[in-house]
């Protein structure tokens, strides 16, 4: 099968090596047993993977390997007892092995794909959809009525979390540095869109009447102090990322006067081994994409042997919405 690997630490532009190789057994390190074998037709691109070719992320595999962790795809084969069969649609996460034209994931992380969703948006699927129901629900305690302001909000994780909120009955404030990812965010459902580089503190407050109840927040950096001083009594920020480059500190001393709370949202290291969690947070976005609220948004394309410029497009700050890697037609 043809592949993307990871052949060195030299960042996006010399990292990245097509090949060809062998197709993967059906069993995963990540599950005891067989995985679920999927034949890919679309792969995500997220900001692990871009920290990977420097060897920055926290899970570092000898070289080479295959990156990626989100497909859209049709199960070749699953074993004895699984929720799909052979022929189903599906979306499923792998950890890595997703840039490749067949991988392995553990059937806890796969799940049949809807008739509404195509590939593209099954690769959208799991990574993103799942670390914004994790933050809102599980970490940030999201109560109908309230309001969520969201930074990033034209990215993956952003569009994501506008439209869990939204499909959980929340009022949301989307946070954009652009006219063009205003879009985005407005597409993604966003009630309200203020500027990164404007007033955005002081408008959410007046939109919000007084402060929002919760800031997701994956991407840090000099933001974060006044994340803390747009939320309510009460309120809560969710720590998703950093793609902002840069990890703030908080006084905690703001915390205790404003009776708030920071919360941090590592999606992958509190569900990796509960399967049942992943079951249980999947059943609940199936409901939410039959009642339409979730329809992942698909930015830049690019077939595989482009990966690396899938890559620098993230690097640049440039990237709308879920970019894919097509990988079959």
């Amino acid at each position: 099968m043809k592949a993307i690997q990871i052949v060195e630490l030299s960042g996006p532009d010399t990292a990245l090596a097509l090949v060809d190789m062998e197709e993967p057994e059906a069993s995963h390190s990540m599950t005891p047993g067989s995985g679920v074998v999927v034949d890919v037709h679309a792969a995500g691109v997220a900001f692990p993977e871009l920290l990977q070719t420097r060897g920055e992320y926290q899970i570092k595999p000898p070289l080479p390997f295959v990156p990626g962790s989100e497909v859209g795809g049709v199960v070749r084969s699953a074993p004895e007892g699984a929720s799909v069969r052979a022929g189903d649609r599906v979306a499923a996460f792998c950890m890595l092995g997703a840039w490749a034209e067949t991988t392995v994931a553990p059937e806890h992380f796969v799940f049949e794909l809807p008739d509404e969703l195509d590939f593209a948006q099954g690769a959208a699927l799991v990574l993103n959809y799942h670390t914004a129901y994790f933050s809102l629900v599980t970490r940030g305690q999201l109560s109908e009525g309230e309001t969520v302001l969201v930074h990033g909000a034209a990215g993956g994780v952003g569009t994501a979390s506008i439209q869990v909120a939204k499909g959980l009955g929340a009022r949301t404030i989307a946070v954009v540095s652009s006219d063009e990812k205003e879009r985005i965010a407005r597409d993604a459902g966003a009630d309200e869109v203020v500027r990164s580089d404007g007033e955005w503190k002081d408008q959410a407050k007046d939109l919000s009447g007084g402060g929002v109840d919760v800031v997701v927040d994956p991407v840090g950096g000099d933001r974060f102090t006044d994340s803390l001083r747009a939320l309510r009594e009460g309120g809560r920020l969710v720590v998703v990322g950093f793609t902002g480059g840069s990890i703030p500190e908080v006084k905690v001393n703001r915390l205790l006067l404003n009776n708030i709370s920071v919360v941090g949202a590592g999606w992958g290291a509190f569900v990796l081994k509960k399967p049942d969690v992943i079951r249980s947070h999947g059943e609940e976005i199936g409901k939410l994409i039959e009642q339409g609220s979730v329809r992942p948004l698909i930015g830049q394309r690019f077939p595989l042997e482009q990966a690396a410029d899938a890559l620098k497009l993230l690097d640049s700050r440039q990237a709308l919405a879920k970019v894919v890697l097509d990988v079959r037609s």
